[in-house]
């Protein structure tokens, strides 16, 4: 998410780094690349000139802070008008006092509309508000057994009463069902088309009438870039919406849709999909989107993520382990499978300040690549050797049937071990100081660099900070140091 729009923004700090304050001549240039930026990125044209009349006026207003760099001042004033123009905060799903909820989804058909609505299901029973989902697509072939399979997969029931009924009467029966069975939250799947027509309007509108839902959310494609924002306001004006979801954002580079939705139509973003997977939903936070758009990463999804796959009692375990040298790879094993069910290494480093832009698309997917390297040759390893992995470090024969097993190369098998010491110690060191989230606390064998980055407490890659904090990249002593670091060097 938001690749192309990062690196545009980086050029844009260039052209005030070395400058010892923001000036109406040193500003031009930056917010040249400022708007050049962000009308690549798709961003509507009104909202690209309403963001750089904003920025230049309070850039220009701002009051100098001692030890503050112009670069720095200027990216949070960036950063809080990214905030502003997303919507400034979260805005959740309803929840009724009068049960069940009723949310109606609504939408064009490839939006992925279907697949959202089971993965809000999802994440509304992971908060333990039980869902019915209701199939109204009654036109689509295949719409109504697609909500079926997505239901049975997440555990989550899904009412039908076949392709011949009406719309509004499957919505009737539907919540009929939900009140008698005491569900929390109805979500009704509805019909879409492939673009805007009177009766796709109409009918939404019968079913509106009789569910009375408490949210109607419009589910958008991202890569649309500026059109998705024109769609909500159509929809937003013909029948009423209460918010939007965003899907596809994974392949989504610009961000258009993200930075025009809001400002737009009126309505806020409440949900992002970043993936295929139905896990793959977030809610949307403006200020942890501006974060990542800026290269600053995104902490608080990071630890949310962390949280949910993480079990305390494991992590405790982990930590002793540690703590005494024991760290095995069995531990080394169970913390990548763990970092899998998270998501992907490109998408997780993104969400660590200051890796977004330290690493190419090339190198995460040779980092990828690795991860399954260092994985098939541990599946090759007996259990006593996964255990002790001191057996290995003597024994040539040993790594020679593991290289084998694994088909790869003998040196191959010794590097991992070497890596794998090397970084256990490592780990004993900074565990000392209860540094890392649960499970996260060391590096990876075969990644190069020193230190794990998903360890808080300082960023051992040497990456952006939030705006406005002293140490910045790009500040004198402090810069060179950066340069050194290999970080991910084997890569």
């Amino acid at each position: 998410m938001f690749e192309a729009l990062s690196e545009q923004f980086e050029s844009a700090w260039k052209k005030l780094r070395g400058q010892d304050k923001i000036s109406d001549a040193n500003i031009t240039e930056a917010l040249k690349e400022v708007r050049r930026a962000l009308l690549e990125a798709d961003v509507n044209l009104d909202v690209v000139k309403s963001f750089v009349a904003d920025v230049k006026e309070k850039a220009q207003g701002a009051d100098v802070v001692s030890g503050v760099r112009p670069d720095q001042q200027f990216i949070k004033i960036v950063y809080d008008e990214l905030v502003e123009t997303m919507g400034e905060t979260n805005v959740p799903l309803a929840d009724s006092d009068h049960k069940p909820t009723v949310v109606l989804m609504a939408g064009l058909q490839g939006t992925g509309k279907t697949t959202a609505t089971a993965k809000l299901a999802l994440h509304l029973r992971k908060q333990n508000r039980s869902t019915l989902l209701v199939a109204t697509d009654v036109y689509r072939p295949a719409a109504i057994d697609q909500l079926l399979t997505l239901g049975k997969q997440i555990n989550v029931p899904v009412f039908e009463i076949g392709a011949d009924a009406k719309p509004v009467e499957i919505a009737r029966q539907g919540l009929a069902k939900a009140r008698e069975d005491g569900i929390d939250t109805v979500i009704i799947d509805t019909a879409g088309r492939l673009q805007i027509d009177q009766d796709m309007m109409a009918e939404l509108a019968q079913v509106k009438a009789v569910a009375q839902p408490d949210e109607v959310l419009l589910v958008v494609d991202a890569m649309t870039g500026q059109e998705a924002a024109t769609l909500t306001r159509t929809f937003h004006d013909e029948i009423g919406i209460t918010g939007a979801i965003l899907t596809k954002m994974d392949g989504d580079s610009r961000g258009g849709a993200a930075l025009s939705v809001r400002r737009i139509s009126g309505q806020p973003i409440k949900f992002i999909g970043v993936g295929e997977k139905v896990e793959a939903l977030q809610p949307f936070y403006p200020d942890r989107m501006a974060s990542r758009i800026l290269g600053m990463g995104d902490v608080l999804t990071l630890v949310e993520k962390a949280q949910e796959e993480v079990d305390i009692a494991d992590a405790e375990k982990l930590q002793e382990k540690i703590l005494s040298a024991k760290f095995d790879f069995n531990d080394f094993l169970k913390q990548t499978r763990l970092m899998k069910k998270m998501g992907s290494l490109a998408g997780i480093m993104k969400l660590i300040p200051g890796m977004g832009n330290k690493l190419s698309s090339d190198q995460l997917q040779q980092g990828e690549q690795q991860l399954k390297r260092c994985e098939a040759m541990i599946s090759s390893m007996t259990v006593q050797e996964r255990e002790n992995p001191e057996l290995l470090s003597g024994s040539p024969s040993r790594r020679r049937r593991i290289a084998q097993g694994a088909g790869y190369l003998e040196k191959d098998v010794s590097k991992l071990v070497t890596d794998f010491q090397r970084m256990r110690g490592l780990m004993q060191q900074m565990g000392q100081g209860n540094m890392g989230l649960p499970g996260f606390d060391g590096g990876f064998p075969g990644l190069g660099g020193g230190g794990n980055p998903m360890m808080g407490g300082g960023n051992p890659m040497g990456g952006r900070p939030q705006p406005g904090w002293r140490g910045a990249p790009g500040s004198g002593k402090k810069k060179k140091k950066q340069k050194k670091r290999k970080g991910f060097g084997s890569l």
